[in-house]
């Protein structure tokens, strides 16, 4: 990214009411739900930038104690919305990612799509307030569109996920995987698709353990 998104472009997203942002697709990433379903999510959970809050719904429901938040504070209006109509007693609340705090520290943090908005400085500060909000031993678990796909979004690189987690971080596995998106009016001609395609571009899926 040559310039971190601001928030207030996020929240406008979520207000238009035409048009749902590629990465709302009214499901958990299925990157995400075999995380889940392969025991690698375990004790305090923070899914970090939730949008619309599919995984925190998911995990909430199995029983995971995890909260879920988004610096779009519209985008946690939806995710409360979407918890209640699910029947879910789901956590969310509203907080930018780049200045989280260390009120709290989690065991798991799920990371889906938003580690590959941050440009080059805020993408190290980003990493540097998961380190405050985690302990030793806690895992975070990034899925990030991958630099080999059709330009669904922002992407990034094997190399860029390895520079970021540097000291007081081990990669445990760095893998290709899928991200599951809608195609909008934004990447039709790009990507030469028709708005409203789902798509299931290529992705990383990132096993990150605090030192």
């Amino acid at each position: 990214m040559d310039q971190t998104p601001t928030i207030s472009r996020f929240d406008d997203f979520y207000k238009d009411e035409t048009q749902s942002p590629p990465w709302v697709i009214g499901e958990p990433q299925p990157a995400i739900v075999e995380l889940e379903r392969a025991g690698l999510i375990s004790g305090r959970v923070l899914d970090i930038g939730c949008g619309t809050g599919e995984h925190t719904i998911l995990l909430a429901n199995a029983g995971y104690d995890v909260v879920g938040v988004d610096g779009a504070p519209t985008a946690v209006a939806h995710a409360r919305s979407n918890a209640a109509a699910h029947g879910v007693d789901a956590r969310f609340e509203v907080a930018d990612a780049l200045t989280l705090t260390a009120d709290q520290t989690y065991d798991t943090i799920i990371d889906s799509a938003l580690f590959h908005i941050f440009d080059d400085t805020d993408r190290a500060t980003y990493v540097a307030r998961l380190h405050t909000v985690s302990q030793v031993g806690s895992v975070v678990h990034v899925l990030a569109l991958s630099d080999e796909g059709r330009g669904l979004g922002p992407e990034v690189s094997e190399t860029m996920i390895r520079d970021a987690f540097g000291e007081g971080w081990q990669i445990e596995s760095l893998t290709r995987t899928t991200y599951r998106g809608v195609v909008t009016a934004l990447q039709a001609d790009t990507m030469k698709l028709t708005p409203g395609t789902v798509v299931d571009e290529p992705a990383w899926l990132a096993r990150v353990r605090r030192l």
